[in-house]
């Protein structure tokens, strides 16, 4: 009898033993992998004892790092949906030697970088940027790669944070620094998407723009001294126009109306504040102190 001889896929391989160490391999997920594997990727699982991490009264995990040379720039996505349950939210840090990050087959756009908007964000700045990304997101429609910041670690003029030391920068594995004048830029993006909006992993490329930017949302607090000169009257006066810009402009950048804005600011349609009035300071008039009782 002739020996019979057997080929095993190396995609079979990689699912069975995922299936004998207990994983569920979702429906789909098959084919997407057996692409992968044919491009000569590689994967690696990491399991985590749960038990020992609490004994140690450990809250939080330190990420994975690995290091390879692939002539690829690119995250491969597609696996990450074959399991989802819903739109998924990206958010990539690149750390490059040349500059800026963007993606080559994606839509790409940058986040404002500049919202006037009233002083009450500054205690509720998370919900504020939630809302402007949905926002973001209901105009453009899902597969659009946001960029919210780009900015040269060798200087700082002005800082949005701290540039990243040394230490930081390799922890990040950013291995150049002891090269003559190392250039070290970081890009943030930001995507959400779902498997119609993203058929494709996310393929990106370092570019030499080393222009500084960051999406920012500011705020101008108002002076609240009283009016005694006609330059503070002509500021009072100027308040409840400028309170209905910032109003817009925050209105514009989240979605919300300019009632939700206005209601949120305590002010009224008049754009006032309870008690507030604009009646201009006048100064005393020295002929009516003469006969004053």
């Amino acid at each position: 009898m002739s020996p019979v001889l057997a080929a095993v896929a190396p995609t079979t391989c990689s699912i069975r033993w995922l299936t004998e160490n207990g994983y569920r391999i979702p429906p789909g997920a098959s084919p997407v992998l057996a692409s992968y594997i044919k491009q000569g990727m590689k994967f690696f699982v990491a399991k985590v004892d749960l038990g020992r991490r609490a004994a140690a009264g450990i809250t939080t995990l330190r990420p994975l790092q690995i290091a390879y040379e692939s002539p690829k720039f690119m995250l491969p996505v597609r696996l990450g949906m074959a399991n989802a349950d819903g739109p998924q939210e990206l958010f990539v840090y690149a750390v490059t030697r040349t500059g800026r990050v963007e993606p080559v087959n994606y839509r790409s756009l940058k986040l404002p970088d500049a919202v006037d908007a009233p002083a009450f964000v500054m205690k509720d700045f998370s919900s504020v940027w939630k809302a402007a990304f949905d926002h973001l997101v209901e105009q453009n429609g899902m597969g659009v790669v946001y960029t919210e910041y780009a900015w040269d670690m060798t200087w700082c003029d002005p800082c949005p944070s701290p540039p990243l030391d040394r230490d930081e920068m390799k922890s990040l594995g950013v291995w150049w620094l002891d090269e003559p004048n190392p250039v070290t830029f970081v890009t943030r993006l930001h995507a959400r998407y779902d498997r119609a909006s993203f058929p494709e992993d996310l393929v990106l490329q370092a570019t030499a723009d080393r222009a500084n930017f960051q999406a920012k949302v500011v705020v101008h607090n108002e002076w609240q001294g009283e009016a005694k000169c006609d330059a503070a009257n002509a500021y009072v006066g100027s308040l409840p126009a400028r309170r209905e810009r910032e109003a817009s402009s925050l209105a514009a950048f989240t979605g919300w109306s300019v009632d939700q804005v206005r209601t949120r600011m305590g002010v009224s349609t008049a754009w006032l504040r309870p008690g507030e009035s604009m009646t201009p300071y006048r100064a005393t008039a020295w002929w009516e102190t003469i006969w004053a009782k």
